[in-house]
């Protein structure tokens, strides 16, 4: 009844009441990321959800476009500006992906949406993970994020699929608070400090 019903309706009532009480907040970070980055403040990326269906994954943004001579987007450390070290830092660039989780592509807690670059090497049973609603935060986030390997963070994203309730949800709620209040390897992207997951090692 929780995962098919109440989760839902409580990760919409959540996403629009804190949006509604961060929306002055939303509004300055816009405003400032529009002149800082002289184009869209959001980071806009097709990431694949539910049953693998690929959405608009939206961030406020922290890093320019700059290309190389051949026209590849130049390494994380390199467009990352000051300012969006600063709102990486203090996970405020999560922020819109509320409206991710008011249009029901995403939920509050659940597996992070990782590339369709992965789809085709998981093995079947790190397909599930897509069996839900990714999250904003999640069991293997809050479990070791990018100081543990791909094939134990798809095994945890798993393990949530099978045991999601509404305690655990809360659990993970207050273990994301505590990582962002002490700053605990908060906000760090799969892509920043981690290999790109090639495939699984584990038989299939």
């Amino acid at each position: 009844m929780y995962k098919i019903y109440i989760k839902r309706i409580i990760d919409f009532s959540a996403a629009l009441i804190g949006l509604i009480v961060l929306s002055p907040l939303f509004i300055l970070l816009t405003i400032v990321l529009l002149f800082h980055f002289k184009g869209s403040p959001f980071f806009l990326h097709a990431r694949p959800g539910k049953d693998e269906r690929i959405f608009k994954l939206i961030k406020f943004k922290s890093m320019t476009d700059a290309k190389d001579k051949n026209g590849n987007l130049l390494p994380y450390n390199e467009r990352v500006t000051n300012l969006g070290r600063l709102i990486r830092k203090l996970s405020l660039d999560e922020i819109p992906q509320l409206i991710n989780v008011l249009k029901g592509d995403m939920s509050l807690i659940g597996p992070r949406p990782l590339l369709i670059d992965y789809l085709p090497r998981y093995n079947e049973v790190q397909k599930q993970r897509h069996n839900i609603r990714p999250g904003i935060s999640g069991w293997a986030q809050v479990n070791g994020r990018n100081s543990i390997s791909w094939e134990q963070k798809f095994n945890l994203d798993v393990w949530y699929v099978h045991n999601v309730s509404f305690l655990l949800d809360i659990k993970i709620l207050l273990l994301t608070a505590k990582k962002v209040i002490l700053k605990e390897n908060v906000n760090l992207s799969e892509s920043v400090n981690m290999t790109p997951f090639q495939g699984s090692t584990q038989i299939k």
